[in-house]
């Protein structure tokens, strides 16, 4: 009668060990039970390879685990209620998050209170209750910094999402906490975990690239959010890591050597789809915020500046043969100089946006000479939510916007003779460089260059209102 020996008995219970069986009585029992079924399978003329590998199968990859599981739901009541609140909170957060969010798109009442409860009890109730089972169910100190990275990188993902989505201060800071949380602790951690499992040898190389391709994508969605450079660039490559190679990989890996469809594969097919399509959507959202919002808005500011500037224009020459038409014609030249101040910054904001993308600005293509001045076309410009011309030349302290607070400074203080006290406190808040340029990122996120040429393109309006208003009232005193 064939017998195991004490190698083929030390194989199987470091194998059991490798389970996380944290009870020390239950895994001398599931030693014991698997070393009795390969004597068994022995016995009906396999040899111990076969066997074993037999045994293996008909348990599954999570037949101990299951029944490790069931024996302390069954004996450790705080275990229990644990699992219970996980179970139960993981649930109702995540259907209050689905729920939250179709309101949100509908725009019907009652999605901000649903997003807000589900983000507090993914939070307070089924991340800690989380940490606690995987805790009791592994004990395992090798892996309590992937648990606490796990939890600081999932709470301050969802605590970040709901910030950003409502519009509360720190968002940014918080999402980009939990990237950096997700992309140097978490991640590593996890692929650190997997390569020390000794039946997965094969699998590695998998592992390695899908842990490269989730960093880069996890980096590029918060370059994205946060509007810095290369935030597509470094999803695509992400993407192509994770989708193209990995994945096809781990598949051929995982046909080669099993017979059978895991349910870890099915969840890691639902998982990739859950990180692509957020991040599709996110690109497709910001794009379509610029198109629907951004480039209407910004050309209709262009056609206000246009009426504006000839309205100006025409009533300078009406008022040639007015006594105070020097007063005039100087004003106006004054407008006109100011306006080249502002307009030189667009320029060269646009210009300094198309060499970081490696292209030249063209006239015709991104700039293009008018009766007005030079205009530009917001639909050639290559990257609208470049950050890096904002912050070179509106940030405080540059030079650009010394000059540009400057000349508006010494415009008003040109007008102040010319109009009644009254009127001045109305003027000074419409000509403020600081109420269009003022610290426009509380939350440590970067202006893009859209918003940045927008805001300038409305100084330049409300500066031909000024002089329009003040022109007046010249020529009512002549």
């Amino acid at each position: 009668m064939p017998e195991l020996s004490l190698a083929h008995i030390d194989q199987i219970s470091r194998d059991i060990r490798q389970q996380e069986i944290s009870f020390s009585h239950l895994m001398d029992e599931l030693i014991d039970h698997v070393c009795c079924d390969v004597e068994y399978e022995m016995q009906r003329g396999l040899e111990f390879a076969d066997a074993y590998r037999k045994v293996k199968t008909n348990i599954g990859p999570r037949g101990l685990k299951e029944i490790q599981e069931e024996t302390l739901y069954a004996v450790d009541t705080k275990y229990r209620k644990m699992k219970n609140l996980m179970k139960i909170s993981g649930v109702a957060g995540t259907i209050l998050f689905g729920f939250a969010a179709m309101f949100k798109i509908q725009h019907w009442p009652g999605a901000t209170i649903m997003l807000t409860l589900g983000a507090f009890i993914l939070i307070f109730a089924f991340l800690p209750s989380a940490l606690v089972v995987l805790w009791k169910e592994t004990h395992n100190t090798k892996r309590v910094f992937l648990f606490i990275s796990a939890f600081l990188t999932g709470t301050c993902f969802i605590a970040g999402t709901l910030f950003k989505i409502q519009h509360w201060p720190y968002a940014g800071l918080i999402l980009a906490i939990g990237a950096i949380a997700g992309v140097l602790l978490f991640i590593p951690s996890l692929l650190i975990n997997r390569m020390n499992d000794l039946e997965s040898k094969a699998k590695r190389p998998a592992y390695i690239i899908g842990a490269a391709g989730s960093i880069l994508f996890v980096a590029g969605l918060l370059f994205k959010i946060q509007h810095w450079p290369l935030a597509t660039t470094i999803i695509v490559i992400g993407l192509i890591l994770m989708v193209i190679i990995a994945l096809p990989l781990y598949t051929y890996v995982t046909w080669k050597d099993d017979s059978h469809i895991s349910p870890i594969f099915i969840f890691m097919i639902v998982g990739s789809l859950l990180i692509i399509m957020p991040g599709a959507l996110l690109n497709l959202n910001l794009q379509h915020s610029y198109v629907e919002y951004y480039y209407p808005n910004n050309s209709k500011q262009n056609e206000l500046f246009k009426y504006l500037y000839k309205t100006n224009t025409s009533l300078v020459t009406r008022y040639r043969d007015s006594l105070n038409y020097r007063q005039i014609e100087q004003l106006h030249s004054k407008t006109i100089q100011v306006l080249g101040v502002i307009t030189s910054i667009q320029d060269n904001m646009v210009v300094q946006s198309e060499e970081n993308f490696g292209k030249k600005s063209e006239k015709g293509t991104q700039i293009r000479q008018s009766e007005t001045g030079n205009e530009i076309i917001y639909t050639g410009i290559t990257n609208p939510i470049d950050p890096a011309p904002v912050l070179n030349y509106l940030s405080p302290g540059r030079s650009a916007r010394k000059a540009l607070t400057s000349s508006m400074a010494d415009y008003l203080s040109y007008i102040t003779e010319m109009v009644p006290p009254q009127e001045l406190t109305y003027y000074k808040k419409m000509l403020d460089a600081e109420t269009f340029l003022a610290d426009i990122n509380p939350e440590g996120e970067f202006i893009s260059l859209m918003s940045g040429l927008h805001s300038l393109q409305i100084m330049k309006n409300r500066l031909l209102t000024v002089e329009s208003s003040v022109l007046s009232t010249i020529a009512r005193h002549k």
